[in-house]
């Protein structure tokens, strides 16, 4: 794939920036920013597919990000022999049954109108099923989860390998994706944008206050690696096997996605956010063909959460922002150019490596301005320059897509169509 005059350049500017990066602040540090550049790479990935191949519109990628984190967490991390030899897990085990029972039970409501159950009467039984399995569930699961926060912390992880909980944290996130596209997608585009921002919030929400389950704002650390950490082979070489691993896995995505963007349903799919009404007409099941995509555009977005998660060692409920895990990720994508793969990852490293290095640099600037006010008029610089140097960030990033957005709306690398006669 040869890339014209433009992206050449872009992409060697982005080479000796990164260079730069490296010889600054050093190797180590240089390639621990390209190790997280290449997680966001890939759930910048997964809403490329979303919003340049379907136009869908993800306002809850850090819910998505989060399951993936999540799910590392839960399946890797050593396993609690204390809980699991306790009586306290059969209780769970009990209380998940009940959870399935109440499923059930709703899901059996639910189905009322196929034996004629006049509306009126249908929707209070289900109001009052809701509610009582409602109670029912919550009673089942809290003196149970209180004891074991109080006994034995949380009931730790299953201690699978690391392979593992990064391909279900992508099944868990393509799985509750079915559910809201399901839901969603035959409604309004800015039905979904809601509802994925809701659901973003009720995860994060969930598993900061499951203080059995991932142990809430006190964290679960260290995750282990699927490479040799720092510990054993020294941090250079643990995070450039890491970035070896990510590398190989984004070559793989893109891969698949470039040939199936080139393939009849890249084409479908491009034709179906171009002009859904044509598309239904020529006999395309149009709400079918989007769920299918943001399905697999959250099931990367779970991969890339897991692998970030498992590289930074540690897994916080409270860390994950929609700052940083919603609106980067768009930044990201808008920047390099929705719908063309290539713009994405370029999109999400050179991105990253401004949000990282934005905070040193302004910080070098303004105590930089600090010594020669001092040196020149005797002015006494403020004392709050670290906190002020961290908002640089949300400064340059805002500078930035507002510039993109202005010069090179269709991004730095804007989606080329291939024409067929």
């Amino acid at each position: 794939m040869k890339l014209p005059m433009k992206e050449t350049l872009l992409m060697v500017a982005l080479a000796v920036t990164l260079l730069l990066l490296i010889q600054v602040m050093g190797t180590a540090y240089g390639v621990r920013v390209l190790v997280e550049a290449s997680c966001y790479a890939i759930i910048a990935l997964g809403l490329t597919i979303q919003w340049g191949y379907a136009g869908l519109f993800n306002a809850g990628i850090m819910g998505f990000v989060a399951l993936g984190g999540f799910s590392a967490m839960l399946l890797t991390f050593p396993v609690n022999q204390g809980f699991w030899e306790s009586d306290l897990s059969g209780e769970l085990g009990m209380a998940f049954m009940k959870l399935l029972a109440a499923v059930l039970l709703v899901a059996a409501v639910m189905q009322l109108h196929r034996i004629s159950v006049p509306r009126r009467i249908r929707l209070p039984i289900i109001l009052i099923v809701l509610a009582s399995v409602y109670l029912w569930v919550v009673n089942a699961f809290a003196p149970v989860s209180q004891s074991i926060v109080s006994e034995h912390g949380f009931i730790g992880g299953l201690g699978l390998p690391v392979w593992a909980g990064w391909l279900v944290g992508g099944i868990l996130a393509g799985t509750l994706a079915y559910f809201i596209g399901h839901i969603c997608l035959g409604l309004r585009s800015d039905y979904l944008a809601i509802a994925t921002l809701g659901v973003a919030e009720i995860i994060k929400a969930f598993l900061k206050n499951s203080d059995w389950l991932t142990r809430g704002t006190l964290t679960v650390s260290p995750l282990p690696w699927p490479v040799p950490g720092a510990g054993d082979v020294g941090f250079i070489m643990g995070r450039a096997l890491y970035l070896s691993v990510t590398a190989v896995l984004i070559a793989i995505i893109f891969y698949l996605l470039h040939q199936a963007y080139k393939g009849p349903w890249g084409r479908m799919m491009r034709a179906i956010r171009d002009n859904e009404l044509s598309s239904a007409a020529m006999g395309k099941n149009v709400n079918q063909r989007r769920l299918e995509v943001f399905v697999l555009g959250c099931v990367l977005m779970g991969i890339g959460g897991a692998a970030l998660a498992t590289f930074n060692g540690i897994f916080d409920p409270t860390g994950y922002l929609p700052l940083n895990h919603t609106f980067l990720i768009w930044v990201m994508v808008i920047l390099g150019g929705p719908g063309n793969n290539m713009g994405t990852i370029f999109g999400a490293v050179f991105v990253y490596v401004i949000w990282v290095m934005s905070e040193p640099i302004a910080l070098f600037i303004l105590n930089g301005i600090s010594y020669l006010g001092d040196m020149w008029f005797a002015w006494e610089a403020p004392s709050d320059f670290t906190s002020r140097a961290l908002q640089a960030r949300v400064f340059t990033i805002g500078l930035i897509i507002t510039l993109v957005l202005r010069y090179a709306p269709k991004g730095l690398f804007p989606e080329k169509i291939q024409q067929h006669h």
